[in-house]
């Protein structure tokens, strides 16, 4: 009887181990499959929201905002800070004077005014003139062709029968039609205004003037041309700086391959935003290749959003690699349905950040009082959050939204946070973002390059004229004044065309 009893328990003992075993196991898939869930639920209020909701990514905290400190609402279990550090937002003076309601609009000095005046329908003859009443109103007429026509009289010499004829003006394209006004705002059409050609001709047609699409093209195509040896010279000054922010983004190019289809190109972007410059750079794929070798001997600090083909360059003794704070803040941003109370944590570490950075901007530090400034009141914050992020990292999912987003911050940490280390340097990669965002608005409306040379002369317009943006030049005069300029410019001295304020 006692063999069966131990022989029973033993049984029982085994299927115990088992069922534990077991349960273990169905707990760890409930686990995993969880993760999956709430990721998937993630995505899918990403996707309402991209489709729906604002594209903002504005955080309000639970405290007052004015306030800047570390006193972030949620139980000590789970934020853990080391210490508080706070300070406050000095508000510069100015000699600004006390706003008024600004009333009505006022129209702008420079623009043409036409007169016209209106007198009563009675005799005023008799009458004395005490004032008059001004209303302005604000009018266009739509743009007009016009032709130049030149008339060169031609003279003879009567004794010794020369010629005498005067030389013609400076165009662009001598032997095209088209003038340098034209050809400038063709191309401001198209690569600001992202108008397709086939609805520039469109427009023609209104006014009674028929170009053929084919016409308009290589009248584009030859005005890009005139202006490519310009692009290697910003090339060349933006590459020999010591500063870039750099990023990339897609655009689809007819594959001549396959009748129909397209091929994903690449604008790399390499941004200046000390000096002022952009440049785009068109090459067939997204792989580390393209930045390796433009980038082959380039000295400096190189600020990126943290895409893995840019790790070869941390390897270079020559260049220093930093990272977008703004990309960490959006991982913690899209984790707050999975753990409100630690992505508000990390929101609000990060908004001290931004704020210690807007004060900054507000009072226009030198390079030598931002370094001090970030120093002071930055690094500490910095501290604080590194402490917070590795506590954290111990009591959340991997695979969680706020997992990865904690992880992605730690693995670079050191990218993230080199912005204090140089008062000239910026804490995210956002000014290059803005000079790409004009792209995405031009892929809706021509939505692909004919090809790869296409969009290889497109990288050098999108250069040019992002640059004039930079430097609030007006692209249309500078365009229309270079193309007259640059056939009979010395090569040597290309650079005084650059749409740059310095030069």
């Amino acid at each position: 009887m006692e063999a069966n009893y131990q022989e029973l328990y033993e049984a029982n003992c085994s299927t115990i181990n088992q069922l534990q075993s077991s349960n273990s196991t169905l707990q760890l898939i409930n686990q995993e499959q969880q993760v999956e869930i709430d990721t998937l639920k993630l995505q899918l209020a990403q996707i309402r929201r991209m489709i729906f909701g604002s594209k903002q990514e504005k955080f309000i905290p639970n405290a007052n905002p004015e306030q800047l400190s570390l006193d972030i609402v949620a139980p000590v279990s789970e934020i853990k800070i080391v210490q508080e550090v706070s300070y406050k937002r000095v508000q510069v003076k100015t000699d600004k004077p006390p706003s008024r309601h600004p009333g009505r609009y006022k129209l702008p000095e420079h623009l043409e005014r036409k007169i016209i005046v209106i007198e009563p329908a009675e005799d005023t003859s008799s009458m004395k003139k005490i004032g008059e009443e001004i209303t302005e109103e604000l009018e266009i007429e739509p743009g007009k062709l016009f032709v130049n026509r030149y008339i060169r009289p031609k003279y003879i010499q009567p004794t010794t029968e020369q010629i005498t004829i005067a030389p013609m003006v400076d165009r662009p394209l001598p032997k095209v039609i088209a003038g340098a006004g034209l050809l400038a705002q063709l191309m401001i059409d198209k690569y600001v205004d992202h108008l397709p050609i086939y609805r520039i001709c469109e427009r023609f047609k209104r006014d009674n003037v028929n170009i053929p699409y084919n016409t308009m093209v290589d009248w584009v195509g030859q005005a890009i041309k005139l202006i490519l040896p310009l692009y290697e010279v910003l090339k060349k000054k933006v590459l020999n700086s010591d500063y870039l922010h750099v990023d990339e983004t897609g655009i689809k190019v007819l594959d001549k391959d396959k009748r129909g289809s397209t091929h994903q190109g690449w604008f790399w972007v390499y941004h200046n935003s000390i000096e002022q410059m952009v440049l785009f750079d068109y090459q067939p794929s997204r792989g580390r290749a393209a930045p390796h070798e433009l980038l082959k001997n380039y000295k400096g600090h190189l600020q990126t959003d943290g895409y893995n083909v840019y790790d070869i360059f941390k390897q270079n003794k020559d260049i220093t690699v930093l990272n977008c704070m703004a990309h960490a803040r959006r991982m913690f941003f899209e984790a707050q349905p999975n753990d409100t109370i630690r992505s508000a944590a990390a929101l609000g570490f990060i908004q001290q950040l931004y704020a210690i950075e807007r004060s900054i901007k507000d009072q226009n530090f030198t390079i030598d009082q931002i370094l001090s400034e970030r120093q002071q009141k930055s690094v500490p914050i910095l501290n604080q959050f590194n402490h917070w992020l590795k506590i954290n990292l111990l009591e959340v999912l991997p695979k969680s939204p706020i997992g990865k987003a904690i992880a992605y911050t730690l693995e670079r940490w050191k990218e993230l946070t080199a912005y204090t280390t140089d008062g000239k340097l910026n804490i995210d990669n956002n000014p290059v973002e803005n000079s790409i965002r004009p792209i995405a608005i031009g892929r809706k409306n021509y939505m692909f390059a004919g090809n790869h040379e296409a969009a290889a002369r497109s990288a050098a317009v999108y250069s040019l004229l992002g640059t004039c943006k930079l430097n609030g030049i007006n692209p249309v005069t500078w365009l229309k004044k270079t193309l007259i300029a640059i056939p009979y410019h010395p090569v040597n001295r290309l650079e005084e065309l650059l749409p740059l304020k310095n030069l």
